[in-house]
Order: structure tokens, then C-alpha cells, then sequence
């Protein structure tokens, strides 16, 4: 085909491709709103169905999304059978929310909670969170930046974590949350000329593909790690207290010890990744990836 044919082609394929994202964020937002979008109660856990079901070491990518052994897909239940949870999780499976451009997989629920972000699905370069502010807590470095972001729902969850934490006797810092697309592929690109494209993506994601973009995650860490972000803060008071009592405000240690081949990333027991209490605490409960709980719906 000639490119003056195939320009207009290439066009209307994005354009459609734009408003399949932009009409599917629209109707998921209701339920978002209902179950995780009060900003007042969100982190507390008033979800609407409570009882709902130095250089980092390397990693590998592998297929993202299948269920962990011994955890069997969620019975399907009909639609007139579902409860308002139930279908929210059975709307943002991750079966159900992505959309194909130029090869690339892009998710179409980029404003959920339960958005999956991984090496096989991505966020458009364009895509900047509609809530982001500060987050009520303490930083490990001074003055302001963008990375002391997060959504509100999330930024207010966190709060309440530190809080926690803090009333337990634990001291937790923040230390990088909200990423542009821009500033993702500065920090893998720096990664990558050191140690190689296929190294840095076993501990950095290229852009698109990074969490840090949806404004859901923030990486926390401590005085007893120096405030770095090391695998042996999961061994540390701070981090342990962190595994434990995440899910109890919202939040999943995102990439679990051992479960590299399904995440793509090396362990990582400083990212904490908000989804909504009830969801956060079924993944605790049952020990999966986020990849393979929403594969269960």
C-alpha cells in the first residue's frame, strides 16, 4: 500500500483505539467511585464488600497473568448473579481491559484501581493520572517533587499506613511515587546504558509500563536500609510490619520473593501498590500476583 494510503488508515486506527480506552474508563468509573473513589473512607477499608473473597539482584519476565498453582480460576457466576464487587473485578479482569495498537497492548481502564500494568500491557505515553496530590507523609529526601504523588484514594490510603505503622513503632519513609512517562524512560535508559537494555528490565520497566505512571505506587523504605530500596528491607522490622499490615489499608506488596516469572521483575518488598482493601486483602489472603488474581475473573 502506499504510504499516502496508508497514513489516513494509521490515523483512524489510533483514533479508534483512543476512544475504545476513553468509553471503557467511563463505565468503569461508577464502580470505581463506589468501591474505592471515597477519598474519606476509601484507605480506612469502607469497600462495599468487605468480605471480598546498589544494583538489584535479576529477574525474568514470563507470562503475566496465569494463576498460581493451587489457585484455581473464581467460579464464573452470571451477570444477574454477580454483586457490584463481583462485577467490577469481572470488568477489569485483565482478559477485558486492554486494546491492541500497532501491536502493542494498551489497557483500557487506566484510571482503575485494579489497572495491571506489566511487560505486556501498557499505559499510553500520554496518560497523566486526573487526581494526583502530595502524599501526607514524610519523604526521605527534602524540598518537592512529582514522585511525592500519588492519586488521592491512594495518597490518602498511604497516609493511614504510615500512621499505622507509626502507632506501632514502625518508621517508614516514602520514597519515589508518581512517574511521567518522560521521567520512566530517563530512569531505564540511564539503567540500560549501565547495565544493559536486558539487565535493567529485570528491575526497571521501560516506559508505558511502569506503575509508578497509574499514581497507585509508591516505593517506602526506612532508616535501617539507609532509606535505599534493597531486598533486605523485607528481612528488616519495617519491612516485615509492611508485608503484614499493607492489605489492611488498601495496599499489596506488588512483586513478591518467588514470583518473578509471573511479574517480570525481581523482588521487590519496598513497592507498594494500592488495589482497595477488599481486593488487597484477598491477594494477601489467597498469595497471589496481582497478574494472577485478576486472571481469576
Amino acid at each position: 500500500m502506499r504510504k499516502s494510503a496508508l497514513i489516513p488508515v494509521v490515523v483512524l486506527g489510533i483514533a479508534l483505539g483512543t476512544a475504545v480506552i476513553a468509553t471503557q474508563t467511563t463505565l468503569l468509573q461508577p464502580a470505581y467511585d463506589r468501591f474505592f473513589g471515597d477519598s474519606a473512607s476509601a484507605g480506612a477499608g469502607n469497600d462495599a464488600a468487605q468480605g471480598a473473597g546498589a544494583k538489584p539482584n535479576s529477574g525474568t519476565g514470563q507470562t503475566a497473568g496465569a494463576p498460581a498453582k493451587g489457585n484455581p480460576p473464581a467460579k464464573p457466576a452470571s451477570a444477574a448473579g454477580r454483586s457490584e464487587l463481583q462485577q467490577f473485578l469481572y470488568d477489569n479482569a485483565a482478559s477485558r481491559t486492554t486494546v491492541t495498537r500497532s501491536g502493542v497492548a494498551y489497557v483500557t481502564n487506566p484510571t482503575s484501581v485494579l489497572v495491571l500494568v506489566n511487560k505486556k500491557r501498557e499505559l499510553d505515553p500520554g496518560y497523566v493520572p486526573p487526581d494526583l496530590e502530595k502524599a501526607p507523609v514524610e519523604f526521605s529526601f527534602s524540598g518537592d517533587s512529582p514522585k511525592q504523588q500519588m492519586r488521592k484514594v491512594a495518597a490518602e490510603a498511604l497516609g493511614k499506613l504510615f500512621a499505622g505503622a507509626k502507632q506501632d513503632g514502625v518508621e517508614l519513609k516514602a520514597v519515589s511515587g508518581y512517574r511521567s512517562y518522560a521521567s520512566q524512560k530517563s530512569i531505564f535508559n540511564a539503567y540500560a546504558r549501565t547495565h544493559g537494555e536486558e539487565e535493567a528490565n529485570t528491575f526497571s520497566a521501560h516506559p508505558g509500563q511502569s506503575e509508578h505512571q497509574t499514581g497507585l505506587a509508591m516505593d517506602v523504605s526506612s532508616a535501617s536500609v539507609h532509606y535505599g530500596l534493597e531486598e533486605s528491607y523485607g528481612e528488616t522490622k519495617e519491612g516485615k510490619w509492611l508485608k503484614e499490615h499493607a492489605a489492611e489499608y488498601g495496599f499489596i506488596i506488588r512483586f513478591e520473593k518467588g514470583k518473578e516469572q509471573e511479574t517480570g521483575y525481581m523482588y521487590e518488598p519496598w513497592h507498594v501498590r494500592y488495589v482497595g482493601v477488599s481486593v488487597a486483602k484477598d491477594v494477601h489472603k489467597l498469595g497471589l500476583t496481582l497478574e494472577a488474581y485478576l486472571a481469576r475473573f
